[in-house]
């Protein structure tokens, strides 16, 4: 019994001492509040706007992947070297050639532009042409009205966003380009933020309304026969049979479009560049106020040295006390950066592109590197803090 006792008093000390030091470690955060306050300040904007840039962007690929994946699509024909797919432009013969190839079940194609319009500036109206029984309007529910019918040129149908931001119902005329009106027969909720911020209409009425664009196409979507859809050897190679009609042809599936979009790419990289720039002064906020915080405490740690302390645990300490910091910099950064994404999708101009809700893989993200501002932020102050000799920082003024 006696033994036992013994052998759980370490363990029991060792807890008291980690909770003591934890306690010391807060108490010198505490004791500088204003220096703290904007240590966490400088943190939380770099963290913030890391998952808010970061999340925007990850929200906008997976809506643009939500189109294709709503509308079950496996492949994507569009024109060969066009990365851009407003710019791209194939004729509409292609569809039955394509529909002649084996394992091809269906093949949707479209239309798709984007128009000025004053109160969507500077996105504009982006415009969807489908045939009126177009299998692809399918995935759509009707909040109100009705398809458009074939070979209605003036019938449109809008996204519930475009229908809110725009104050439209069914009934009313939406105009463009100053003076061409269609009227809005349908009001339709889809799967992402993107379709439902679209108007859609007849293909040949988009064909003409665009000028020089009749019998082309943007591009076509390709739906495989289920024998096919359950095997990737099986897709792969009926794509490549379609590539083969014609070198104009660029086939992909949704995954390996929307890496390779432009549109995406740029978004992405706009949102590290950003973000690496608030890094960048994050860490050197954390730095600096760690170096500060070492200096002003040159003598304290020169006592601690002197009664006992090894250069390991000031090192312990130094990093433990970053850490804190960039830890809360990180969950207040977070939580604006969430609160700032769902104003964001609130206002019309920004719905079109931002989602609210923020991938947790990216708050996951936003964390990590909260962290790692903490860790480097403290490396050097705490190398320097252990190199201090008892002597030398006892007699510091």
């Amino acid at each position: 019994m006696t033994k036992g006792i013994q052998a759980d008093a370490p363990s029991f000390g060792s807890v008291i001492n980690i909770m003591r030091f934890s306690t010391f470690i807060v108490k010198n955060i505490v004791r500088r509040r204003m220096r703290s306050f904007l240590t966490v300040v400088g943190v939380a904007v770099a963290v913030g706007a890391v998952v808010a840039l970061v999340g925007i962007s990850f929200g906008f690929e997976r809506s643009f992947l939500a189109i294709y994946q709503n509308q079950k699509v496996d492949l994507i024909i569009e024109q060969t070297g066009q990365k851009q797919k407003l710019a791209s432009s194939l004729p509409l013969e292609f569809a039955e050639k394509i529909k002649a190839v084996p394992g091809v079940a269906d093949v949707y194609p479209g239309l798709v532009d984007q128009i000025a319009h004053e109160e969507l500036e500077p996105l504009g109206l982006i415009v969807q042409g489908w045939d009126a029984d177009s299998p692809l309007l399918n995935q759509f529910e009707f909040i109100a009205g009705r398809r458009y019918k074939a070979g209605a040129a003036d019938e449109v149908i809008v996204g519930k966003k475009l229908a809110a931001t725009l104050d439209k119902k069914v009934g009313d005329a939406i105009t463009v380009l100053d003076d061409k009106k269609f009227s809005i027969v349908g009001i339709v909720e889809a799967g992402s933020s993107l379709e439902n911020s679209m108007m859609y209409m007849n293909l040949d009425a988009l064909q003409k309304f665009m000028g020089g664009r009749e019998k082309m196409v943007s591009g076509f979507g390709v739906r495989l026969k289920d024998e096919i859809r359950s095997s990737e050897e099986a897709i792969d190679r009926v794509a490549k049979q379609i590539a083969a009609l014609d070198k104009i042809l660029d086939v992909k599936t949704a995954s390996e479009l929307v890496k390779t979009t432009t549109e995406i790419q740029f978004v992405r990289a706009m949102a590290w560049v950003t973000s690496a720039i608030a890094l960048v002064i994050g860490t050197i906020s954390m730095l600096n106020t760690m170096i500060m915080s070492v200096f002003e405490r040159t003598k304290e740690i020169g006592v601690l040295r002197a009664i006992g302390w090894g250069r390991f645990r000031v090192v312990k300490m130094i990093i433990m006390e970053s850490m804190l910091l960039s830890i809360i910099g990180g969950a207040v950064g977070t939580i604006g950066a969430i609160a700032l994404t769902k104003l964001l999708s609130r206002i019309p101009i920004a719905s079109t592109v931002v989602e609210g809700n923020l991938a947790p893989i990216v708050i996951l993200e936003g964390f990590a590197i909260a962290l790692g501002v903490g860790f480097l932020g403290a490396l050097y102050p705490a190398y320097r803090g252990a190199q201090l000799l008892p002597t030398e920082a006892l007699r510091h003024e």
